[in-house]
C-alpha cells in the first residue's frame, strides 16, 4: 500500500531530526513508528475508571490541595460560572 501524507512545514524538521538521530530515511522511521502504533493494541488500554483511576493516582499531592472543598456540589459553578446554590448549615449555630 502506498499512502501520501501532508506534513505541516512547522513538523518537517522535528521528524528530520529525529529520523537522523536514530540513522533512518524520514520513511522509514515514519513505518517504524507506524508498525510500532499498530502493533501497540488497542487505543484504549482498559475500561475508563481503571485509566481514570491510575491517573489521579499519578498525580502530586500538591494537585488536590488547591481543589475546592466544595467541588462536587457546586461543579456548575467551578464549570459554568453558574452562581453558588444557597448553604445550608448542616450543624446547629453555623
Amino acid at each position: 500500500m502506498t499512502l501520501t501524507i501532508h506534513l505541516p512545514d512547522e513538523q518537517e524538521p522535528a521528524l528530520k531530526a529525529k529520523s537522523k538521530a536514530r540513522g533512518l530515511s524520514a520513511e522509514e522511521y515514519i513505518r517504524q513508528v507506524l508498525a510500532q502504533e499498530l502493533n501497540a493494541g488497542p487505543l484504549i488500554p482498559g475500561p475508563f475508571w481503571k485509566t481514570f483511576t491510575s491517573r489521579m493516582h499519578s498525580l502530586p499531592a500538591e494537585v488536590f490541595e488547591h481543589l475546592p472543598i466544595d467541588g462536587a456540589s457546586e461543579h456548575d459553578h467551578y464549570l459554568y460560572g453558574s452562581p453558588k446554590r444557597e448553604q445550608k448549615s448542616e450543624l446547629p449555630g453555623m
